[in-house]
């Protein structure tokens, strides 16, 4: 989750909301990529999630990054709870999952190689600890009890208001990795093209890289457990938002969507300050009784909008945020989808082509039916895995027309980064599949084997 933002004076008028999203629009030259991801540490000796504090900890991580490999404290009071280098940070989620947020990058070549660079960091430092680590989209044995709780404010507040709204908050806190790419947009107009291929086709993705069929030791029956975890945790700010479709979507309507989600928290001096359930409408009225006649700042706008959870969101830039947390080779291919759908104005047509015609109805029938079977998940006769042949396709013809080079002119493009998904669709089968063939044939149903086959 995000760390504080900052920057920008005292919100004036309402019209600044719609003009702050505005200003992230920029010419298509401009247009970046910024890849996040999750990963759980895990004791290598015990087999239990990593500690905040001790020899083989969080904190030892964090403190092995800063020390061997130059990264930058980023303190909360007195404790280290992220790291930052150029445009780049690592953060911690409040299960102490670990998270890269990379920079903004051109290509997909080079977050691609962020991301190795990453985590061959992650593997020095975890190997003089005693730790490792793995790529999943839920803890597949680890009970809420044995999960540690980070020192942050902000997961103190959420951690007491996920228990009052739904029934799977503190599983996604506590127990849950998602890999998600961030996207630019030109335009308004731009941004909700992208915004409703974005949502439309998110369960695709969802299936494509479900990796989460295990929960507290045993399969769940689900392909994603994580997705399923989502559609039970806070109505107020997660879904498919079935507005996004509609005539006159833009800018203020996200505006009006955001100022209806209940806040969480302010952060001022340091500190989260409680305003679990309060109006950001009130706020700007200067009446938020956490701050009664205080108005917010753009900041304020900024980090609210960080506690707004749906399957694709929009700041100054457009998020994807439906994947499960993966292995290595999967972190490069969940950009390159997204680029390759929505980077190329030929691809964002022929993606949006595909999914138009469907009503809220049968979106939330696919976001459903792809947490339950993956590719094999099935709609009104409509099968997921044609769906996902036919959009990894448009991708990989769209990340032709881009025709970025890597490797100093020796790769032509990016379309190599979607090679794991065609493997998918050609077998059928995606990482929970993979998992569910291990457990019930080579582990023998003991799913602590999961930790030496699948680490990083």
């Amino acid at each position: 989750m995000s760390i504080p933002q900052s920057g920008g004076g005292p919100i004036e008028s309402r019209d600044q909301l719609a003009a702050w999203l505005e200003s992230g629009s920029k010419p298509e030259a401009d247009w970046r990529i910024g890849t996040e991801h999750e990963k759980f540490g895990f004791d290598r000796e015990t087999l239990l999630p990593l500690p905040y504090e001790g020899r083989c900890s969080v904190l030892a991580m964090l403190e092995g990054l800063r020390d061997r490999h130059g990264w930058t404290p980023v303190l909360e009071g007195e404790h280290l709870i992220g790291l930052r280098k150029g445009d780049a940070n690592v953060s911690l989620e409040p299960g102490g999952q670990l998270e890269l947020s990379g920079a903004p990058l051109e290509t997909i070549h080079q977050t691609c190689d962020e991301v190795n660079e990453h985590l061959r960091e992650v593997q020095d430092v975890a190997e003089r600890i005693g730790a490792g680590f793995i790529g999943l989209g839920a803890a597949p044995i680890w009970t809420h009890e044995q999960m540690p709780r980070m020192p942050k404010g902000r997961y103190r507040l959420m951690t007491d208001y996920m228990g009052r709204v739904g029934t799977h908050g503190t599983q996604m806190m506590y127990r849950t990795c998602t890999v998600q790419v961030n996207l630019d947009f030109g335009s308004e107009a731009d941004m909700v093209k992208k915004m409703r291929v974005a949502l439309a086709l998110q369960p695709v993705a969802t299936a494509l890289f479900a990796n989460s069929p295990f929960f507290e030791g045993a399969p769940n029956g689900h392909k994603s457990w994580r997705s399923r975890i989502w559609r039970d945790l806070d109505p107020a700010r997660t879904g498919m938002l079935p507005f996004v479709f509609e005539d006159g979507f833009g800018f203020e309507a996200w505006v009006d969507y955001a100022l209806d989600v209940p806040m969480y928290f302010v952060y001022r001096d340091g500190r989260y300050i409680d305003a679990l359930g309060q109006s950001f409408r009130d706020f700007l009225d200067g009446r938020l009784p956490a701050l009664p006649g205080e108005v917010p700042t753009l900041s304020d706008w900024a980090d609210h909008l960080t506690t707004i959870f749906p399957e694709a969101r929009v700041k100054k830039y457009i998020e994807m945020r439906g994947a499960d947390g993966g292995p290595w080779r999967r972190l490069c291919a969940l950009p390159a989808l997204w680029v390759g759908l929505t980077y190329d104005r030929t691809a964002l047509d022929a993606a949006w082509d595909l999914a138009k015609s469907w009503d809220a109805e049968t979106r939330e029938a696919w976001r459903v039916a792809a947490s339950v079977d993956g590719l094999q998940a099935n709609v009104g006769g409509q099968r997921m895995l044609d769906i996902a042949r036919d959009v990894v396709g448009i991708a990989r013809e769209g990340l032709k027309a881009r025709a970025r080079p890597g490797l100093g002119g020796m790769v032509a493009d990016e379309r190599h980064f979607l090679h794991a998904l065609e493997d998918s669709i050609e077998t059928g089968k995606v990482p929970a599949d993979e998992l569910l063939e291990q457990y019930h044939g080579p582990w023998g149903e003991d799913l602590t084997r999961i930790y030496g086959d699948y680490s990083y």
